[in-house]
């Protein structure tokens, strides 16, 4: 296993065990543990009162079931699902003859989404321990997959997106909120772990991100929003301590749409 899925796994493992806390600081954006926080990255209060009791753990930089049309019976997969944010918002909307699948590389998350989904009757909802470059789903068995500000958190973005693509049936869809570079990332966070978990080492250029998902074989490729981030990724996150100045124009929270083709 790569040292970065070391740290995520060390970083989110800790958070889930509640030996870490899940934000930095108010303005962390890889967390919607607050009401406020939530709201702040698209998520209406609506949301917050249908979620289950103890997903206040799950991790993100945006909404990306806004960007989504779900109806029921369709199945979701939701990368990174952490305590089961968003796999329990789309399970509300597929229904009981729909399924949504998380999909999580630490333990400790998993754990915690399964206990959250047995307590609240959860039936149509699951949660597998697995990596999003080695997805433990089947081929062509899935009408759309979310991700909530972890795919900067792969190692081998494009590997990802290829295994997004197996995944989906024809015509599928994907709706990703991420963080993605607009610029060099400062040299004293390259290599910082800290830095890495928190969203900002591990992301690539906006270019080269949305490149990745057009090679992986994704059409009607759509940005539905771009906003820089620098203020809601910048303090104590950072163990080399830099600041929003640092970081604007580099760091930006993007929000994006895309479709696998149909035969």
């Amino acid at each position: 296993m790569s040292r970065e899925k070391q740290w995520v796994k060390r970083r989110y493992g800790a958070i889930a065990s509640q030996e870490k806390q899940p934000c930095c600081g108010d303005a962390d954006p890889c967390c919607t543990g607050s009401q406020s926080a939530a709201e702040q990255i698209g998520y209406s209060p609506e949301d917050l009162a249908a979620l289950p009791e103890g997903v206040d753990l799950s991790l993100g930089c945006g909404n990306p079931l806004a960007l989504a049309t779900i109806s029921p019976g369709d199945t979701v997969l939701d990368l990174g699902s952490g305590a089961g944010f968003d796999a329990f918002l789309a399970a509300a909307r597929v229904g009981p003859t729909g399924r949504v699948i998380g999909v999580d590389l630490t333990p400790e998350m998993i754990e915690q989404a399964r206990a959250n989904a047995q307590k609240a009757g959860c039936a149509n909802v699951e949660f597998r321990l697995g990596d999003i470059e080695a997805l433990p789903v089947a081929d062509a068995s899935v009408d759309l997959v979310i991700s909530n500000c972890v795919l900067n958190l792969v190692p081998d973005k494009p590997k990802a997106f290829r295994e997004i693509v197996r995944v989906l049936k024809p015509g599928g869809r994907i709706a990703i909120a991420d963080i993605v570079l607009d610029g060099p990332l400062p040299d004293a966070l390259k290599g910082d772990s800290d830095a890495y978990c928190s969203c900002i080492s591990g992301a690539i250029s906006r270019a080269d991100y949305l490149a990745a998902i057009e090679a992986a074989g994704f059409d009607d490729i759509q940005v539905a929003s771009a906003a820089d981030a620098s203020k809601l990724l910048a303090g104590d996150c950072c163990s080399a301590g830099i600041t929003a100045s640092d970081l604007e124009g580099v760091v930006t929270s993007l929000r994006v749409t895309g479709r696998k083709p149909s035969p």
